[in-house]
């Protein structure tokens, strides 16, 4: 079975609905290649889908041992699946539209300007279930060398090897870029306005750099936390997921539907 090349090709589909900045005066449009009004389903939708790789890979490696990593992969990351999409729903609620150029804009009309500010408790929540989702430091469980040499990888070498590595990159990549968008503003830097004109060169260039220099800087994250931290066990990320994380991210939601809905009455 040839599943090796399915996690890269399927989380790299996600950056065609990334808004990447907003455009010059002869470009009115924003620097996207496709955008839809249910962006935010979208991207969590295809980014969920990369656990069937993950799967069948462990399964066709016909190794008992890949299999158990493949299924706890998968049982990984669909634990923090929810936590994700539940902190998703209070930056929703307050954009009031699943469009990411939508919350782009309406983070420029709110006045807090990024959403992390009202919404700290719902970027921590999707900050932690990022790393989780992408198999990074402290839960890198599904490729833990010491208990399971690879895990779900442990039978492929070569090409095969490194596109799982280019599909947990390119994720990594994916959940930052969802991060800047939801949490901080996605290209708009507060107070770039009142020096250049909204819609001109300059403005869309710095806006650009401003949200290439975001993503770096999650991406700076995940390397320092590879570097600080230790592994959990396997019962311990499971129960964080399941008895910490989703309530956290549930009650955040309520409080977050009682906050909109005083603001809106």
């Amino acid at each position: 079975m040839v599943v090796y090349p399915f996690g890269p090709a399927i989380t790299s589909i996600d950056w065609s609905f990334l808004p990447w900045g907003l455009g010059d005066g002869v470009h009115t449009l924003p620097l996207t290649i496709a955008q839809i009004d249910v962006g935010v389903l979208y991207v969590l939708g295809i980014t969920s889908v990369g656990v069937y790789g993950i799967a069948l890979a462990g399964w066709s490696s016909n190794s008992k041992y890949s299999l158990m990593g493949g299924l706890r992969s998968s049982a990984q990351m669909i634990s923090y699946e929810l936590a994700m999409g539940a902190s998703v729903l209070g930056v929703v609620m307050l954009a009031g539209t699943l469009d990411l150029n939508g919350i782009i804009f309406a983070q420029i009309r709110s006045p807090f300007k990024w959403f992390i500010i009202p919404q700290i408790i719902g970027f921590l929540v999707f900050l932690i279930a990022a790393f989780a989702e992408t198999n990074r430091v402290p839960f890198d469980l599904p490729e833990a060398e010491t208990e399971l040499v690879a895990g779900f990888h442990t039978e492929y070498s070569a090409l095969k090897f490194a596109l799982f590595f280019m599909a947990e990159y390119v994720n990594m990549f994916t959940v930052s870029v969802m991060c800047t968008v939801l949490f901080l503003g996605g290209w708009y830097v507060p107070g770039l306005g009142h020096l250049f004109q909204p819609g001109s060169i300059p403005y869309a260039l710095v806006s650009h750099v401003a949200f290439i220099a975001k993503i770096c800087g999650f991406l700076f994250l995940y390397i320092w936390i590879r570097g600080t931290l230790p592994r959990f066990r396997f019962d311990q990320l499971m129960n964080f997921g399941w008895k910490f994380l989703l309530p956290l991210a549930l009650i955040n939601v309520f409080v977050t539907i009682i906050i909109v809905y005083f603001l809106n009455s």
